[in-house]
């Protein structure tokens, strides 16, 4: 239950949940997570977020080794989503703060989890300061990154922002810094799991507040959950990733998503990948019943073409590829190629259903979806190679060639 001093007199005091799986009830973090809360011994000491529920013990002890938590004067809440303020009544009336720090929009969050707490609560602007002896906090407001309560805050003596959700991933280790995790792979694929599931949508408020985080003078980047970026070079790296994520420039890779009944549809979906290929186009091939949604979307982050196929089942599509086109829809993907295909016995309405899903995304469809009833024999398989072939020409055009 050590704290950890990541700057002078400051410290991570947060927590590990290596047991944690199902990540706010819809993405997955395979190897747990980490909530992330900071503080800062100065004139007034000041905690930056807390845990989520069932944590505050950890809190409070590794907070404790610090100093007494009734010693904490301030508490700043950059973000009121319950993994980083489940256990806020509970520190609350610990530490017995002077006042506690949110945005407006913070305001309204709190007062619906925590109805009728007379805290005392103090609502910031964007670039506002206050004081706290040695050191003053900047605050900054990232509305919907993620929640329109989201806020960032500065501490310039230190060169240390401190960033809430914003540059965070989902990775549960005993080492706190980026540059000391040693599966470099492993820590940008959790970067690319946690923005395409969570921040996806919001890119274009990315490529906005990066310019503004561009122009602090910083050296450490702190987010609430993950490890920390610290460093000219891990600070550039993130910030870059993030406009890269951000700008959803179209990549040559391609990825082919499908459920299948009784095999017909899966042989179209290799079918497909033989065209992709074939023509130039690395394709990685995920059958849904097998791939949580958000590993499906955390593969879309290095493709720019999406084929999905489906057989006709009730008139419709399968339930789980309805649900993964529902939940990518819903982060708004951009600037992808599309293509859909589908086996049926009787109706075939599948192909169509799913040509539809992709449409409402926005995503360029090259050619019409491709069916088959029954099972595909050689005609059915070339029109899906076909596929492929007119869905990798299209991505390599976007691409420029």
């Amino acid at each position: 239950m050590q704290p950890l001093e990541i700057k002078k007199d400051i410290f991570w005091v947060g927590c590990v949940d290596y047991d944690h799986r199902d990540f706010h009830g819809y993405s997955m973090s395979p190897d747990g997570s980490t909530y992330n809360a900071y503080l800062v011994k100065d004139g007034k000491n000041v905690l930056f977020d807390t845990v989520a529920p069932n944590h505050a013990g950890v809190l409070l002890c590794r907070l404790a080794k610090v100093l007494p938590p009734e010693k904490v004067d301030y508490i700043v809440c950059n973000h009121m989503e319950l993994d980083h303020a489940g256990v806020l009544a509970e520190i609350v009336e610990r530490v017995k703060p002077e006042k506690i720090f949110l945005s407006q929009a913070g305001l309204k969050s709190l007062q619906g989890y925590y109805p009728d707490r007379n805290w005392p609560v103090q609502v910031v602007k964007s670039g506002e300061t206050i004081n706290i002896g040695k050191r003053n906090i900047v605050f900054q407001e990232t509305r919907m990154l993620h929640w329109p309560d989201s806020m960032i805050s500065y501490i310039p003596e230190d060169k240390l922002l401190i960033s809430q959700d914003i540059f965070g991933q989902n990775i549960a280790s005993s080492v706190r810094f980026a540059d000391d995790f040693t599966d470099r792979g492993e820590f940008v694929k959790r970067i690319k799991e946690y923005y395409y599931n969570i921040v996806l949508p919001y890119s274009p408020i990315v490529l906005k507040a990066l310019p503004i985080v561009e122009k602090l003078d910083i050296d450490m980047i702190a987010p609430d959950h993950g490890l920390i970026h610290r460093g000219v070079n891990g600070t550039r790296f993130i910030i870059d990733m993030y406009r890269t994520l951000a700008e959803q420039k179209p990549q040559k890779r391609a990825l082919i998503i499908y459920d299948t009944m009784w095999r017909s549809t899966e042989h179209m979906a290799y079918a497909a990948c033989s065209g992709l290929e074939e023509n130039g186009v690395p394709t990685r091939i995920m059958f849904v019943k097998n791939n949580h949604h958000s590993a499906v979307m955390t593969e879309l982050a290095d493709c720019g073409a999406v084929l999905a196929g489906s057989p006709t089942h009730n008139n419709s599509i399968l339930p789980l590829l309805a649900a993964q086109l529902t939940y990518m829809k819903g982060l708004r993907p951009l600037n992808r190629i599309g293509g859909a295909f589908g086996s049926y016995g009787w109706s075939g309405e599948s192909p169509k259903i799913v040509q539809g899903h992709l449409a409402s995304m926005n995503m360029e469809l090259p050619c019409q979806p491709v069916s088959c009833n029954w099972r595909p024999g050689h005609e059915a398989l070339k029109a899906c190679h076909e596929l492929g072939a007119k869905v990798a020409e299209a991505l390599k055009k976007k691409c420029g060639g």
